[in-house]
């Protein structure tokens, strides 16, 4: 069986960083239908390591939360807990852009990419940190959650620098919002590319729906 491979702290530096290179770690099995990805570790970089999925599909966040004494939720707890959390970010996004979007107990978060960054590049514009730490700012009051963040582009390009690209964005957005004192350990990065596409690439208008970054929220619970 398969284990998690823990990368030092050097490794991840590099990898937290939205303007180096993202290593895909290709030959990953996923959690919460991301593949390639990594666990954050900590925020903006000042890591200690970083926890890949291995072929279990099991999600290192839970043990690590639990184990650091977050109460995992249960019953109909889960249901009542992820609604309040989804009406405080609906007031606090209101008018920003970004949408949000309720399916079952997880909670999805859509940011354009022409409200988060310039054209081609993967570092956030200065006017929508803002509303990131917004975001941060309901994730502190709900602790008892896991964040997914996923970067998407359009069929523009390679498939290569789009997957990179896609990577770093959600890389950097993860970074923001971490750095504000949420516990890093709750979130996991990872890009689509140009492969989960919403809308056709066909129009303009398609290629703009489909540039995106995605914060898919989840409730903690224990097993």
């Amino acid at each position: 069986m398969a284990k998690y491979r823990v990368l030092t702290a050097v490794a991840a530096v590099l990898l937290l960083s939205a303007c180096t290179s993202f290593n895909p770690f290709t030959g990953e099995q996923q959690i919460s239908n991301t593949a390639g990805g990594a666990t954050v570790g900590a925020a903006t970089g000042a890591v200690g390591g970083l926890v890949v999925a291995s072929a279990t599909g099991t999600d290192p966040r839970v043990a690590a939360l639990i184990g650091a004494g977050v109460g995992a939720l249960a019953g109909g707890a889960v249901g009542a807990y992820m609604d309040q959390q989804e009406a405080e970010l609906r007031a606090q996004l209101q008018g920003t852009g970004v949408s949000v979007t309720r399916v079952g107990d997880q909670i999805i978060l859509n940011m354009p990419s022409n409200i988060t960054f310039d054209v081609g590049r993967s570092d956030v514009k200065p006017q929508f940190r803002a509303t990131l730490q917004s975001v941060s700012l309901v994730l502190h009051r709900f602790g008892k959650t896991i964040v997914d963040v996923v970067g998407h582009t359009d069929a523009d390009g390679s498939e290569e620098s789009n997957l990179l690209l896609s990577r770093q964005r959600a890389t950097a957005v993860a970074n923001v919002i971490a750095s504000q004192g949420i516990n890093p350990n709750r979130f996991f990065i990872d890009g689509k590319g140009e492969s989960d596409p919403i809308a056709s690439n066909a129009t303009d208008a398609g290629k703009a729906q489909n540039r995106r970054v995605e914060i898919r929220i989840s409730p903690l619970r224990a097993g």
